[in-house]
């Protein structure tokens, strides 16, 4: 924290002495508005990853996308990644609110992986009218493994960061 707000006195000093009091003012004014646009999205996302949290089973996520789920956990949390509408408001809430409730780390990784590679939302709306039909399916279909590679490299590390302890849990929980 103390880097950034060094960063942020050093660029109010640079600004100032380029643009005068005006340009601090007329950046600030801009930031505000900005955090005021981006205020509401993050408290939904924090909200509805709460909600989430509290309304999924915690049994049915463990043994779906828990440490035991092995590859069909990652097939899953890529699979939910790749339909999870919206953008890192809903997103990364959702990721938390699946740890929260039993996922582990690997199926986490798969599905926010695919949500960033693979998401449907972007390639309906952006990808396909953009790029085409080709491109895209290829993209698609060639980023497939990824998120379950990544996954499966996630849940390797992070067993061996974070071992068992002598009851089964790991030291993490």
């Amino acid at each position: 924290m103390i880097t950034i707000i060094v960063l942020v006195a050093i660029s109010v000093i640079l600004v100032y002495r380029r643009d005068g009091l005006s340009g601090v003012a007329d950046i600030l004014t801009n930031d505000l508005s900005l955090f005021g646009g981006i205020l509401p999205r993050v408290l939904a996302g924090c909200l509805l990853g709460a909600f989430i949290a509290e309304i999924l089973p915690q049994d049915k996520i463990s043994r779906s996308l828990g440490p035991a789920s092995g590859l069909k956990g990652l097939l899953i949390g890529t699979a939910f990644g790749a339909i999870l509408p919206g953008g890192p408001f809903t997103a990364y809430p959702v990721a938390s609110a699946l740890l929260a409730v039993g996922a582990d780390f690997g199926a986490t990784i798969a599905m926010v992986v695919s949500w960033t590679l693979i998401g449907y939302g972007r390639a309906v709306a952006w990808e396909l009218p953009i790029m085409g039909t080709d491109f895209t399916l290829w993209r698609i279909v060639i980023s497939l493994p990824l998120p379950v590679l990544a996954g499966a490299l996630g849940r390797f590390v992070y067993a061996r960061m974070y071992p068992p302890d002598t009851n089964g849990e790991s030291y993490s929980e």
